[in-house]
């Protein structure tokens, strides 16, 4: 059987990044030959997790579009050119049997170039509400998987595969992992845990309001693991100097997120697809804040997917530094009702979407062959 060669393009925050890798793992579980390259955008995150997961990168000159005026968008088309020649550059050098993309600013000239010269292409679309990018390259590529239902709104309905988001493999099982998420974490084992994450880049909004409720936390013998993003960090530190040794810690990135979310009793966080994917698997009660910030306000669209079904507590951006706090310590001490959005959170999880996912690629490459 003649080995694989595959390219991943995809990047700018943990919710394009960590599902690019989970399919790579699943692929390369099934076909241990295929050779992978990843496609990213130059100077964002993926540049350092990529390599991290053992995976080669090529970066492309790209970035959004500014919604507001920007001198940055004078540079736009020049981005988009040069992104499209390296792109092509690339599918000559490598000549890729598939090319993957999971959204992210890198994805949409990869794709593009891929899909006009007849290689096998799929595109992972996280959000209930999908980005211009991803509307655009519908009308070319093979496959669309998707993590909602309904999204023939936005895409041909013949190309729409429902697998879900595919999600970092280690918190696919937190059996057993409690005990050693506290000893990890350093928390007391007689106290409730809390967990803040406003995604892999930090939310403004939310650090500042957590800011605000660390003094109630620690009188109300509540623990706390935050994480932060690079950005906020050093602000968050010297704010949780003061309760050493209460179980309040800041960190810019949490490596084990699989001990961070057996540990949590509530998770607070942003809600973007990944977020919210992960929320589902892990089953965790939680108050999602979706950042204002985003296309489309996607993040509030993929909130109340869960809030309908009293599967999660909502609190809008512009509210949480007045409400956050008092919400927090209120469901928190609301075992009933932490059950219950446990329990209902649980039904949206997909177990196995980067599997789906990868038998979806391989199939694909066997039909343009």
């Amino acid at each position: 059987m003649q080995s694989l060669r595959i390219i991943v393009s995809g990047g700018g925050t943990g919710g394009h990044i960590f599902p690019a890798i989970a399919i790579a793992n699943a692929i390369k579980s099934l076909r241990p030959d295929t050779e992978f390259l990843f496609v990213g955008a130059e100077g964002k995150m993926e540049m350092e997790k990529v390599p991290a997961a053992g995976y080669n990168i090529e970066g492309l000159w790209i970035s959004g579009f500014q919604r507001k005026l920007s001198m940055s968008n004078l540079a736009f088309p020049f981005k988009v050119i040069s992104s499209l020649m390296k792109a092509k550059k690339i599918l000559k050098t490598f000549k890729p049997d598939a090319v993957i993309g999971t959204g992210g600013f890198a994805s949409g000239p990869m794709l593009q170039v891929a899909a006009k010269n007849g290689v096998a292409t799929l595109v992972q679309e996280q959000n209930s509400y999908p980005g211009i990018t991803n509307k655009i390259l519908s009308k070319k590529v093979d496959r669309i998987c998707v993590a909602y239902a309904g999204m023939e709104k936005y895409f041909p309905k013949e190309k729409i595969l429902l697998t879900g988001n595919p999600v970092r493999q280690d918190i696919l099982s937190l059996d057993g992992k409690r005990e050693r998420g506290i000893e990890y974490f350093g928390l007391s084992r007689d106290k409730k845990n809390i967990l803040v994450i406003g995604g892999s880049l930090g939310a403004r909004t939310i650090n500042e309001s957590i800011i605000k409720c660390l003094e109630s936390f620690e009188k109300n013998n509540i623990q706390l693991i935050w994480q932060t993003g690079k950005g906020f960090y050093e602000t968050a530190k010297r704010a949780v100097l003061k309760y050493e040794g209460k179980g309040i810690k800041a960190f810019d990135f949490i490596q084990k997120m699989d001990y961070a979310y057996a540990v949590s009793d509530l998770v607070i966080s942003r809600a973007g697809a990944s977020s919210v994917s992960e929320l589902c698997l892990v089953k965790k009660p939680c108050i999602l804040i979706p950042s204002p910030n985003v296309a489309e306000d996607h993040q509030t669209k993929n909130a109340m997917a869960l809030v309908t079904y009293n599967a999660a507590v909502i609190l809008k951006d512009v509210d949480a530094k007045e409400k956050l706090c008092v919400q927090t310590l209120e469901l928190i001490n609301d075992s009933e009702k932490c059950f219950k959005l446990s329990e209902n959170i649980g039904k949206f999880a997909f177990q196995d979407s980067a599997m789906v996912i990868a038998n979806e690629v391989l199939s694909l490459i066997n039909k343009k062959k």
